[in-house]
């Protein structure tokens, strides 16, 4: 996955007609990247900034059917998203695992009512459930959880999802589509499109954002799966265009694992705002979250409110012994959920469905809206069926279901370093490791990673910045993020190195990354 050599080659062949362009290089995008490239198409996707460095990246990290949608009646997402979960834990071991999560109860009703739903939820799992869940007694629940609040505590419910790593999962599907002859390119934006006689799409102009050349690219199908900016894509295709999606802000603050002892998850089913909370083991850390609240503009960096905040601090402090205190957040992250609404529907955010929307223009712009990291394989197969009638393409058929993922690998050890990246583990230590011992350094006492990982990310992996790789490629910036300025200086001698960078680019880069990561900070 070279950038230079997939630049190039698209540059040089200028009257090539792509069978699907996709415009958004996060989960939605590269799922629809992986399916029209595994069914044969000639791919293209392109991505404005970094692969899932928007929503993507953003997530509770959770591959679920969603409890909170099962409450709202919502049957059908729900049976789509434990299927889908079930695939993706079939598809990257190496990546998505089992996870206990467990319910506390403190009021005698709550036992046998959230036991009967999480029944129901392990029904509708059917054969790709992950476990059966299980009431538990007070003892059985302090075993689990020791620091859980003992206060007024009768019991628990167990039941089981799948948790995973987000943006690592983003860049695996980035490499699967490559895998099968498919063009992805971060850093190209889409800046407008190019039609025939007849007012049809059949190009589209781009912008190379790291040498502001604009060049043109002909295709048969365009899809916009920009994710919260949909609506500017769509205004280059007509500027009067109705508006899709509402924003939702979900915010996530992390926390050291001394505030979540032992292997088990907890799941608040009702909070003050309607939503549940999660407080998650993750990497040796813990996230604690989400929020919703409604936003009017897209934004690349939002940021959490003081009152989300407070909210998520003061939530958590209900159900833990040990109440978090701000001068304990390692990083806080907020991301933009793109809703799918129509009609112009005004209701609360946290109300809104997460099911995906696929709209056609006039001109045959494929937009797709809503959906959520679970589903991403579903809504990846939809709106390629949808390409394939908009674009006169040859029927084929999804073949994603039982496609391994880049870097597959069974049983994978998660305590191992290196296990996210599956079989190319064994590439970075034969090629890497083996022939540069220096490489095997860590790049800081507090986190696993080695030099090593820096040059991989540059060869391999399309990172292109100090953020890239401390954010998406490895979860520095969101589990530590005053520890990642610190490992900024020695990332960005080894990329400048990888990449022919000079000393200049070095302190523009660690200059802006420190800017970066000081809003990840209380």
């Amino acid at each position: 996955m070279n950038r230079e050599l997939l630049l190039n080659n698209l540059k040089s062949n200028p009257n090539k007609i792509w069978d699907v362009v996709i415009i958004g290089g996060g989960a939605t995008g590269l799922g629809a990247a992986v399916d029209a490239a595994s069914r044969g198409f000639e791919t293209l996707l392109v991505e404005q900034s970094d692969f899932a460095k928007a929503t993507s990246s953003r997530s509770t990290k959770l591959v679920h059917g969603g409890v909170r949608y099962l409450a709202q009646g919502d049957l059908s997402l729900v049976f789509e998203a434990l299927h889908e979960r079930g695939l993706l834990l079939q598809n990257a071991p190496h990546l998505v695992r089992n996870q206990q999560f467990i319910i506390p109860v403190y009021e005698w009703w709550e036992g046998p009512f959230y036991n009967i739903g999480m029944k129901v939820y392990d029904l509708m799992a059917g054969k790709l459930g992950l476990g059966p869940s299980q009431k538990i007694s007070k003892e059985e629940t302090l075993a689990a959880i020791p620091n859980l609040d003992q206060n007024g505590l009768l019991g628990g419910v167990i039941y089981y999802d799948g948790q995973f790593d987000d943006s690592r999962l983003a860049i695996n599907l980035a490499q699967t589509a490559v895998d099968n002859g498919a063009t992805v390119l971060n850093y190209i934006k889409a800046v407008g499109f190019t039609k025939d006689e007849n007012g049809l799409l059949n190009g589209i102009k781009l912008l190379d954002i790291e040498t502001n050349e604009i060049f043109f690219v002909k295709g048969k199908s365009f899809i916009n799966a920009a994710g919260i900016f949909v609506g500017d894509i769509k205004k280059l295709d007509e500027e009067e265009s109705a508006n899709s999606v509402i924003l939702s802000r979900g915010v996530h603050i992390v926390l050291d694992k001394s505030f979540l002892q032992g292997d088990s998850a907890i799941m608040i089913p009702h909070t003050s705002d309607g939503r549940v909370l999660f407080a998650v083991p993750w990497h040796n850390k813990v996230i604690i979250g989400t929020t919703d609240t409604e936003v009017k503009e897209p934004s690349l960096e939002p940021r959490a409110s003081e009152e989300e905040i407070n909210f998520l601090l003061n939530t958590s402090a209900k159900y833990l012994c040990k109440d978090p205190k701000r001068e304990d957040v390692l990083s806080v992250f907020a991301g933009l959920r793109p809703l799918a609404i129509s009609n112009g529907n005004i209701i609360p955010t946290k109300d809104i469905s997460r099911k995906h929307q696929i709209t056609v223009s006039l001109s045959g712009l494929i937009t797709i809206t809503g959906g959520k990291w679970t589903i991403y394989r579903k809504m990846a197969e939809d709106i390629i069926d949808k390409a394939i009638l908009v674009g006169g393409l040859e029927e084929k058929e999804c073949v994603t279901k039982n496609l391994p993922i880049h870097g597959y690998l069974k049983n994978t050890n998660f305590g191992e370093p290196l296990y996210c990246y599956g079989t190319d583990k064994i590439q970075i230590e034969e090629t890497l490791l083996a022939a540069n011992p220096q490489l095997k350094e860590k790049l800081h006492p507090s986190f696993p990673y080695l030099k090593a990982e820096v040059v991989w990310a540059v060869k391999n992996e399309m990172a292109r910045t100090i953020e890239d790789f401390l954010a998406r490629r490895v979860r520095a910036l969101f589990l530590d993020a005053r520890t990642s300025i610190e490992i900024a200086p020695e990332v960005a001698k080894l990329m400048a190195q990888e990449l022919q960078k000079d000393s200049d680019w070095v302190e523009n880069q660690i200059e802006k990354y420190t800017q970066l990561a000081q809003g990840y900070l209380l």
